[in-house]
């Protein structure tokens, strides 16, 4: 196999593999070269390129995972497959060679043929991906119908069928609802089914599971395997979590700034990698942080909260008690609903308690954010997960980081200017940055400056609501080891609120999990991940994918396993 052939040394990105016969290929692109127009502020408009001379192949019925930090160009080599090129991207060199034929010479007409019945695309937000005006069994049929190749009798034939395939429940009428009346992992999979409807030889799966909890991710990852095992799909799956493509993948292809690194057969690149930067990948979170006991004085105590949605008549809290302690982390896990971020939300005063009392530095905390001083508003500051909508994108990032010094403590002029630096050094940026406006950063950097606001205040207590979430690994592990050295130099306790275990390991001092509500279990770190578990937490340890090729398969079986003895 044409994996096993991967290269040693540095990578030349126009090189196409050898070994591979041509009756075999499907997708071909030789010298890809993609370029997209900027308009800096201030500034003359300037063309940047995206994609450096990339080459691939891949064969019919394999999956070819592409692997790499935000900005890489996996999606846009990926989405260059059907010949698009989204905002503003334009493909100027090189060739797409799809069933033989480049489809960048096809025309217009020829590329409406060939999207949604040659190759079809999974996006990463199903939610966003569904009219949600119209019923998910016209959806699932349209392109189907749209090239004429089944009637619609057969095609919602064959959208039953893959319903099955892909574990839906009640496949027979899940497909009269409307996309708000099923789940994340559910609206995924239906669009999973969408894609496979037309039988097409090429599905690009765009980070299909990265918005995903790791107990729904591992019901989607096994139904997307099966179904590609089954129609004998090819595919390219992008993501930038090295664990997950593993899974799925028969190659890997990493990529850094459009440009490739290291391309080789699964094993390979997890096992044997041969290139300093998909070394650097494989090993991500290996974060040394030792658990710190806690003091005899919490700093922060929910006691027996209880919140409401809806008047009251939706429970979203259900007596959560928990503490945080100076200069310590309290991580709280769960999935997507479960009440984490609802209690950070008790906790600002965005939600009042209808029940229960939250104490901040030895005084009761006010239940409404409208009736707490500026002083309990500055020592309580929060960093959210999108630091895209976080920030006012016309204000610079010296102003972005010195409002709170202004606003708290009327620090103006130099002195102002003198401590936003100071700030910047703290997270590993610099003043070369203060004049530099968000969609000049990238997505760590943009993350790193919410960070510096919410030090200006010098508040005792960040609450970090998946602050890593949206980030390449890379890019994450730095976060999580400027959080811990912050938290060392400014002696700041930590609310953490995450669906990923491995940043909990990484960052941790105790934890809460939460299930519908509920604290499930709680305490020290090395006591919360020591069996015996709770049946949830147990789901949960479980499901968070391993660097080991045949994981999901043990996880499958060893829930099917669990499932059977109860």
């Amino acid at each position: 196999m044409a994996g096993n052939q991967a290269r040693s040394g540095q990578a030349k990105s126009g090189e196409a593999k050898s070994g591979q016969t041509k009756s075999g290929r499907l997708l071909d692109i030789r010298n890809l070269r993609i370029e997209a127009t900027v308009y800096p502020p201030g500034e003359a408009p300037k063309t940047i390129t995206l994609v450096h001379d990339v080459s691939l192949t891949l064969e019919k019925g394999k999956v070819l995972g592409l692997i790499g930090e935000s900005g890489a160009g996996k999606s846009t080599i990926g989405l260059s497959s059907m010949a698009y090129g989204r905002g503003g991207v334009r493909i100027t060199g090189g060739e797409v060679i799809l069933n033989g034929r480049d489809i960048m010479k096809v025309g217009p007409k020829g590329v409406r043929a060939l999207r949604g019945r040659e190759v079809c695309y999974v996006a990463q937000s199903a939610a966003a991906a569904f009219n949600p005006a119209h019923k998910l069994i016209d959806q699932v049929v349209e392109a189907t119908l749209l090239h004429g190749t089944a009637t619609r009798a057969e095609a919602e034939k064959r959208a039953i069928a893959l319903f099955k395939k892909l574990s839906l429940p009640n496949p027979e009428t899940i497909g009269e609802r409307y996309p708000h009346q099923v789940s994340g992992g559910q609206l995924q999979r239906v669009m999973t089914a969408m894609a496979l409807c037309s039988e097409p030889d090429l599905i690009v799966f765009d980070e299909p599971t990265t918005a995903l909890d790791v107990t729904t991710q591992i019901d989607v990852l096994a139904a997307i395997k099966d179904a590609i095992r089954d129609t004998h799909v090819a595919a390219l799956y992008i993501t930038h979590d090295l664990a997950v493509v593993a899974q799925v993948s028969d190659e890997i292809m990493v990529l850094r700034h459009g440009r490739l690194v290291e391309w080789g057969g699964t094993r390979q690149i997890i096992k044997e990698p041969r290139q300093e930067y998909t070394n650097a990948l494989v090993s991500v979170h290996e974060i040394e942080h030792r658990e710190q006991q806690p003091g005899a004085t919490p700093f922060l105590s929910v006691k027996n909260v209880t919140a409401a949605y809806g008047g009251g008549h939706v429970k979203v809290l259900k007596n959560v008690s928990v503490d945080i302690y100076p200069g310590q982390t309290l991580a709280v896990v769960g999935e997507s609903g479960s009440g984490k971020s609802t209690l950070a939300r008790a906790i600002t005063g965005l939600l009042p308690p209808e029940e229960g009392t939250v104490t901040f530095d030895g005084r009761p905390l006010a239940n409404r954010l409208a009736d707490r001083p500026k002083e309990d508003l500055r020592q309580l500051q929060m960093i959210y997960q999108m630091a895209d909508v976080a920030m006012n994108p016309r204000q610079t990032v010296g102003t972005i980081i010195g409002r709170p010094l202004e606003f708290y403590f009327g620090i103006k002029g130099r002195e102002r200017d003198k401590r936003v630096g100071e700030l910047l050094d703290e997270i590993e940026m610099g003043k070369g940055f203060v004049d530099r406006y968000p969609a000049e950063l990238s997505g760590g950097q943009k993350q790193r400056v919410c960070i510096a606001r919410s030090l200006a205040a010098k508040p005792k207590l960040i609450i970090c609501d998946e602050v890593t979430s949206a980030l390449d690994p890379l890019v994450a592990n730095g976060i999580l080891k400027l959080l811990l050295n912050l938290q060392q130099v400014e002696k700041v306790a930590y609310l953490f609120i995450t669906h990923d275990l491995a940043t909990v390991k990484s960052i941790a001092d105790s934890i809460a999990v939460m299930y519908r509500g509920e604290v499930v279990r709680y305490g020290a770190k090395s006591k919360v991940l020591t069996p015996p578990f709770d049946a949830y937490t147990d789901l949960l340890l479980s499901s968070v994918p391993e660097m080991e090729i045949g994981w999901l398969e043990k996880a499958i079986k060893g829930r099917r396993m669990a499932s059977a003895g109860n």
